[in-house]
């Protein structure tokens, strides 16, 4: 039985980052620029005004100056020709600055009489002017590796960049196995449960960057599971849920040589979610999760979505932590690392008293796992303590 440390160390060399594509902006939200984006214009690409008001010389704005209006200014409207001396040009906000003029005088600070302007005794030292390039120039990078923002998309646009590169997102095929399974809407037995762990798993990791796929349920039969595994064969990623233990009817535990799976590690030590393995079929990196719902979704979350991140080319690191605050006691912990569900509030965050593996209803009221090192002592509320954020 190997840390959490060590199985994620195990699950970073079995992946490696995709190949790229290109796509234009409107589809990039939420992408991994896989490549520098490179501004093709620079930002401002001319001096602009930042304010409604008048362009003017300068030299020319003490107060009680008189200055001829000679035209206008609009964003998309230069005025065409110079500005001489004594002169002035009604400009509004974005509007390129004419030649021979740098500073703006707002409108506030001007009196008005016909086609002339006279200027105030309280004119603002600010110039008003946004210079070329001010924002970018050309030339100017956003660097990738990135989860594309909104911001950055709208950078990008402002760079005259039409589509961003970026990492192709992973196929992930999910394959829940057991007898005991049938899809959500079907009729069960009285021996059987509603799948659930692969919907979850596909939000999870939907989310993260991948594009999932659920498999037909995988039967406990050679067979059976051959059969699913080799319609999953074309993915970057299989999961498989369930059938990773020992026991007679977990097939992926026990007959692996059968299924062609070279296995990398199994067995992690933290709960929920012990009976974890890792390995190839073929080529394809293959991770088996347990079975329980909420030691898969805690398994997604802690190793799974790092996993994604990484094929995606982001750097290999665990799952953010942060710190809170415990607002209740909680017991000490056994031997494994724990990952106990609970809900933050303004004051901190407080663990649940039931911690079952099976109790989805939990992990549904969760926002936050709290992580209890092996072996750690009881701690009383106060006590600052690391989670992860769901």
């Amino acid at each position: 039985m190997i840390s959490v440390t060590e199985a994620l160390d195990h699950l970073f060399a079995l992946v490696a980052p995709l190949c790229s594509e290109q796509v234009g902006l409107q589809d990039a939200a939420g992408r991994v620029l896989a490549e520098d984006a490179i501004a093709r214009r620079e930002q401002p690409p001319f001096a602009a005004s930042a304010m409604d008001g008048y362009a003017v010389r300068g030299a020319e704005t003490e107060s009680g100056t008189r200055l001829c209006v000679i035209g206008e200014a609009a964003a998309g409207h230069a005025f065409a020709g110079p500005v001489g001396a004594g002169e002035a040009v009604r400009i509004f906000t974005g509007a390129p600055l004419p030649e021979g003029t740098d500073r703006i005088v707002i409108q506030e600070d001007v009196t008005r009489d016909g086609d002339t302007v006279i200027l105030s005794d309280r004119i603002s030292d600010e110039t008003f002017v946004r210079p070329a390039g001010s924002d970018f120039a050309i030339g100017s990078r956003l660097s990738a590796p990135r989860v594309l923002s909104p911001a950055d998309l709208a950078l990008l646009a402002s760079m005259n960049l039409p589509q961003a590169r970026v990492a192709r997102r992973p196929d992930v095929a999910i394959i829940a196995t057991g007898d005991e399974l049938v899809m959500p809407g079907e009729d069960p037995r009285p021996d059987q449960i509603v799948a659930s762990n692969a919907f979850g798993l596909k939000a999870l990791l939907d989310l993260v960057g991948a594009r999932c796929r659920i498999m037909p349920i995988a039967r406990d039969t050679l067979p059976a599971l051959q059969a699913v595994l080799g319609a999953a064969a074309d993915a970057d990623l299989i999961l498989t849920i369930g059938g990773a233990s020992v026991g007679d009817h977990d097939l992926l535990g026990t007959q692996a040589d059968a299924l062609g799976l070279s296995r990398n590690f199994y067995k992690v030590s933290m709960r929920p979610g012990k009976p974890l393995m890792a390995g190839r079929i073929g080529e394809v990196p293959l991770i088996g999760l347990p079975g329980n719902p909420v030691s898969a979704l805690v398994c997604g979350t802690v190793f799974v979505a790092p996993v994604i991140r990484r094929m995606l080319g982001l750097p290999a690191e665990p799952t953010p932590r942060a710190q809170a605050i415990l607002t209740e006691d909680i017991p000490a912990n056994g031997p494994r690392e724990h990952y106990a569900r609970a809900t933050l509030g303004p004051d901190g965050v407080r663990v649940f008293n039931r911690q079952d593996s099976s109790l989805l209803t939990v992990l549904s009221a969760a926002d936050a796992l709290v992580v209890r090192p092996p072996h750690a002592p009881a701690a009383a509320a106060g006590t600052p303590v690391e989670m992860i954020r769901l």
